[in-house]
């Protein structure tokens, strides 16, 4: 790990500075929500393409797009006007382990949401204060099954710290909302939650490229593990943290990691 004995903090804001531009947009599911203008919009389908982020993602960005047609190109107008009949439209959609069970409940909670709240930054606000990261998204987790007839197969498409899972896809998600650095990449469109709180996402990418420069040491990949990468990550940027995701999973991605 040569790395370590050279100025980290230099060299990955360096590949952070790299990766993190405009070109970067075309092969990755953020490609998504930057089809769209309306906050709403990019909210909605920025939350369906992070929901969708496993597996290639060519096939993540088309079933994506997919989905964008099914809504008719307007997904807040769709999901907050729409008629029961207009819900056919939605039936057969799949990408991987995701069906139509799963795309009904989430548009039902995305329409009582948005029935009551102007963004979906709100979801991940509890009532008594955000006070972490941790404890938003299991609010978020909470609040977006809480109704009686939600369907237990769907649990799995929305990560939670009580499961102790890394929540990958929230938190990029959640990267994509909140990030505002004017590179043009993530929208910023959130201004409750601070990029200082932000959790990095944890993939086999950004994981192995962590391991390898000593970031993380527990030995298991979990919500543990995204949490103390953060906080080393934060000693690097105290404001901006999670902008060395870029660097991070570029790095693996074009295995230069192998390379240090």
């Amino acid at each position: 790990m040569l790395i370590l004995q050279k100025n980290l903090k230099d060299f990955l804001d360096r590949k952070a500075d790299f990766y993190n531009r405009t070109s970067f947009i075309e092969n990755d599911p953020i490609f998504v929500p930057h089809q769209f203008t309306l906050k709403q919009d990019i909210e909605i389908m920025g939350f369906f393409a992070a929901t969708f982020a496993w597996g290639q993602r060519k096939t993540i960005i088309q079933k994506s797009m997919e989905l964008a047609r099914r809504f008719n190109g307007k997904p807040h107008e769709f999901i907050l006007h729409h008629s029961e009949s207009d819900l056919k439209q939605l039936l057969g959609f799949r990408h991987r382990t995701f069906n139509d069970t799963d795309l009904l409940w989430f548009v039902d909670f995305l329409h009582r949401h948005y029935k009551e709240s102007e963004s979906l930054e709100e979801a991940f606000l509890p009532e008594t204060g955000f006070t972490d990261m941790e404890g938003a998204l299991i609010h978020f987790g909470q609040y977006f099954f809480n109704a009686p007839d939600a369907p237990g197969r769907t649990r799995k498409h929305v990560a939670s710290p009580e499961r102790n899972s890394t929540c990958k896809r929230l938190n990029m998600f959640l990267r994509w909302m909140v990030r505002c650095d004017g590179k043009g990449v993530d929208f910023g469109l959130w201004k409750r939650i601070q990029p200082a709180v932000l959790i990095c996402p944890v993939d086999l990418h950004v994981d192995r490229t962590a391991r390898r420069l000593g970031l993380v040491t527990r030995r298991q990949t979990d919500w543990r593990t995204a949490v103390e990468l953060s906080e080393n990550l934060r000693l690097l940027d105290a404001c901006d943290p999670v902008k060395y995701d870029f660097a991070l999973f570029g790095l693996s991605i074009e295995k230069e990691i192998y390379d240090l």
